[in-house]
């Protein structure tokens, strides 16, 4: 009787058992949740893949999707850190479960049933933890895709950096190239520019000596004028001696009027004809176009 009486009560276990099971029940809460996390996670590591695909096809955005696996990254490192806090929050359940089953020791033969149950949950979540380790791992050899491809990708810029260095350079050597056809050209202009102003000036050289030959041309038809004028009026003195006063005197009176005619205009356009050369003289003497061709002769 007396040990019917120093037993514990029935509802005693019973409230223990069902407190397991509340915490159980919590247990599997937080393993579905952390489960979800994980499955989140997942998702993440898919989204971070197609932006590094992404990534790879087009380098226009390569700092802004750097950015974005940089953000990723920070958010994948907040839910391990959360999901290290969860786990240590199991461990300390853990610890609590294993502290109540100390306690619970001498009444492991009415909790045999209750202990039981407690063993499957316990599985389940040793399951669940070997679960979450495996996700981990895996998470850690996506991080190390990521990191390959990331050194990867880091080469291939170091490559187009050194591609576009050389264009760079092939590009400077060209620039230097032109600069010197471009001077080249420019002082081929600029002599076929002299080439043009000195052709200018001779050809105004030609025009002026043209003009001297015309008006030498001038006083040599001038000049013959006042030799026909003299010829005529010599002829007309001789026919005046050699026929006297008579009918032909008026005929040799007209030949010494028109000769003397001939030899006063001959006379005045030779006068004015090298007054002209004379000029023109002058304008040659200080043309740019004769200066290299040496004096100039005078008639």
């Amino acid at each position: 009787m007396a040990n019917a009486e120093n037993r514990t009560p029935p509802e005693a276990p019973l409230d223990t058992i069902q407190k397991l099971l509340t915490r159980s029940a919590a247990a599997e809460e937080a393993l579905v949740d952390l489960t979800a996390s994980q499955n989140g996670l997942l998702q993440e590591s898919a989204r971070t893949g197609e932006n590094l695909l992404e990534f790879t096809s087009s380098t226009a955005h390569n700092t802004e999707r750097q950015t974005l696996m940089a953000q990723e990254r920070t958010a994948l490192t907040r839910e391990q850190t959360r999901l290290s806090t969860r786990s240590t929050e199991l461990a300390n359940i853990r610890t609590d479960l294993a502290h109540e089953r100390t306690t619970l020791a001498g009444q492991r033969t009415d909790l045999a049933v209750g202990r039981t149950e407690l063993a499957r949950r316990r599985t389940s979540l040793a399951e669940g933890r070997t679960g979450m380790a495996q996700m981990r791992t895996r998470l850690a050899e996506d991080r190390t895709g990521f990191a390959k491809k990331r050194t990867d990708m880091a080469g291939e810029r170091t490559t187009l950096a050194s591609t576009r260095t050389d264009l760079s350079r092939e590009r400077s050597q060209l620039a230097h190239e032109r600069t010197g056809y471009s001077v080249r050209r420019t002082e081929l202009a600029e002599d076929r520019n002299t080439l043009a102003t000195v052709r200018t000036l001779r050809a105004q050289a030609r025009t002026r000596l043209s003009w001297q030959r015309t008006e030498l041309a001038r006083e040599r038809t001038h000049l013959a004028f006042v030799r026909t004028g003299l010829a005529l009026l010599t002829f007309g003195v001789v026919l005046f001696r050699y026929f006297g006063v008579s009918w032909w005197s008026i005929f040799d009176a007209f030949l010494v009027l028109g000769s003397s005619v001939l030899v006063a205009a001959g006379t005045s356009g030779y006068f004015k004809a090298h007054r002209r050369v004379r000029t023109l003289e002058g304008l040659l003497t200080t043309d740019e176009g004769m200066r290299d061709l040496g004096p100039t002769r005078t008639s």
